[in-house]
């Protein structure tokens, strides 16, 4: 059986003791997480949230990228989060290539040619979420009014440490 067969399988236990089908469209607690898809982070268990909870947005390096930042600007102006949380993790595999080594490497086993992308990766940790943090705030699309905060998640403690304090951009 494979992977996939085995999730199909659990999504039919899930489905059969479903009861949350008649929950609202926005998120119970008013908040988006931004957090990297790095499989040993499970937003909902390390931050004890529920289904309806929350706004969890994944990508590679849990990055504001120009779509993560379309998912927050839908998320808060037509959903009514009001809380933004950035959270990256250690030990995170966008510290180990760069966007030249991944370009060289499809080339190479592909003969594509990804000039035109940016895999968004980084070399400091802290320094990178306080980048996205203030890519967040300073999005003009975005409710300056709303709180980001940005944290760097241990994948061997499970805890989180903070890197920028709930703020919001002040309306100046």
């Amino acid at each position: 059986m494979s992977s996939v067969d085995e999730m199909l399988e659990s999504n039919k236990r899930f489905a059969a003791e479903f009861t949350g089908g008649d929950m609202p469209m926005p998120p119970a607690r008013k908040v988006a997480v931004l957090t990297c898809m790095d499989a040993r982070i499970d937003p909902a268990k390390m931050l004890g949230l529920d289904i309806g909870d929350a706004h969890v947005i994944r990508n590679a390096g849990g990055r504001a990228s120009d779509d993560a930042i379309r998912s927050l600007i839908i998320s808060s102006t037509l959903l009514g989060t009001r809380e933004f949380v950035v959270i990256q993790h250690t030990d995170c595999g966008m510290l180990t290539f760069t966007s030249d080594d991944l370009r060289a490497r499809l080339a190479e086993e592909r003969g594509s040619d990804a000039s035109d992308i940016d895999f968004l990766t980084f070399s400091d940790s802290e320094g990178n979420v306080r980048e996205d943090v203030d890519r967040i705030r300073n999005s003009p699309h975005i409710d300056r009014s709303i709180p980001v905060s940005g944290y760097i998640y241990d994948v061997h403690t499970g805890g989180l440490d903070e890197v920028v304090a709930p703020a919001a951009v002040s309306q100046a």
